[in-house]
């Protein structure tokens, strides 16, 4: 017998996931090579040298009781000062190790916030497309998630609507940018009219709204597109960042929150940030990759590679007759169905032995996610595959 709470999680379980062991079970049938699986965002590109050599290095030179061990639930010290004077030169901001908390990845550090700020019943708005797990988030707090429907022109946030929306019981707005599923970098522009909103609804209502930046696509970005760093717009802004993407480390979960001190109570959320930490399980974030990413901060992973990936494959389904925004970052298209139902679209695409994700698990039906972290030779490969499917569409 299970917690009704979780019946419902378990009913609706990752459509991401659900894919990924399709995939897994079609291979095992024709063999990995013609399995085409686009699913999940799992990085192909390897992970930078120098990830090995500050582990190699770390094991070899420093006191592996320390580099095992207990330490603040902050994290280490020295390795989130290095991570805020690291952000200091990238954007001009004055943060210290105070304001850096280390996380089990992304996922853990939007969990430890939720926890710290979070009650029964708080509002958290969300803009679709959005990442689906931000609804079990939200709900393992008790919390409402206020969904601002899509703007599928080019899938800015729709902020007419937003303003809307917000309440009296606005706790929290999630953005995700460069996002997932869509690939797009939300604007200066955008940015400065969200944030305008804030200041307005809280001065209206009285109350404090965070803005909290889920950004572990941050460095995946083309075309030299600039990625606006929140905080300098927003008071009650809270980043949360992995090196899931950056540096290829999606199994080490690890990443920080940065809550900066202009933050209404970020004392008092810094401290139950700490104590989140602790009650949700982490502890701490895992200790030798703390130590492994400070030694990694002017590293990179070869973005060129994502992005030859991203014109094959972008330029090759436009051809074919597809619909899509030509996304600016991360590594996902999102692709307008040639059916109304995505769902069975994508169930047409796996005749194919072609996996993707329906929009429906993004909240926007009526499109498809394709990951294109992959080997370049796997999307050459599908290509034939998604043009004979589209055509088989259109000749019905």
């Amino acid at each position: 017998m299970i917690s009704e709470k979780m019946k419902e999680y378990v009913k609706s379980s990752s459509a991401i996931r659900a894919m990924f062991e399709e995939g897994k079970r079609l291979a095992e049938i024709y063999g990995p090579e013609n399995v085409y699986d686009f699913s999940l965002g799992n990085p192909s590109v390897e992970a930078p040298k120098e990830v090995k050599e500050a582990i190699i290095d770390i094991l070899n030179n420093e006191d592996l009781n320390m580099v095992h061990g207990y330490m603040n639930n902050s994290g280490y010290d020295d390795v989130r000062a290095a991570i805020a004077n690291s952000i200091n030169s990238k954007f001009g901001t004055k943060f210290t190790e105070k304001n850096i908390i280390m996380t089990v990845g992304a996922a853990g550090g939007l969990n430890v916030i939720f926890k710290s700020l979070l009650n029964p019943e708080d509002e958290v708005i969300v803009f679709a497309p959005y990442f689906g797990e931000y609804r079990m988030y939200a709900a393992n707090y008790d919390s409402k998630l206020v969904v601002v429907s899509p703007n599928t022109v080019d899938f800015q946030p729709n902020l007419e609507e937003f303003e809307e929306k917000i309440t009296k019981k606005t706790k929290a707005v999630i953005v995700n940018s460069p996002n997932n599923p869509t690939g797009v970098v939300y604007s200066e522009e955008t940015i400065i009219k969200l944030t305008e909103i804030l200041k307005k609804k809280q001065k209206e209502y009285g109350t404090e709204i965070y803005l909290i930046s889920d950004e572990p696509y941050r460095e995946l970005v083309y075309d030299s597109i600039d990625v606006p760093y929140l905080t300098k717009y927003y008071d009650n802004t809270i980043i949360g960042y992995s090196y899931s993407k950056s540096l290829s480390l999606p199994g080490e979960r690890i990443g920080y929150l940065v809550i900066p001190d202009e933050a209404t109570d970020s004392d008092l959320i810094i401290s139950a940030a700490n104590v989140a930490t602790r009650i949700l399980g982490f502890v701490n974030a895992p200790s030798l990759f703390q130590r492994v990413i400070a030694k990694c901060l002017d590293s990179e992973v070869d973005v060129s590679i994502y992005e030859r990936n991203r014109n094959l494959l972008y330029n090759s389904l436009v051809e074919y007759g597809y619909e899509c925004v030509k996304p600016e970052g991360a590594f996902y298209l999102f692709v307008k169905s040639p059916i109304e139902d995505d769902i069975e679209f994508c169930n047409l695409a796996k005749k194919h032995n072609i996996l993707i994700v329906p929009g429906t698990s993004f909240a926007c039906p009526g499109y498809v996610r394709i990951a294109y972290c992959v080997s370049y030779n796997r999307i050459e490969r599908a290509l034939p595959g998604f043009k004979k499917l589209i055509e088989e569409i259109k000749n019905n």
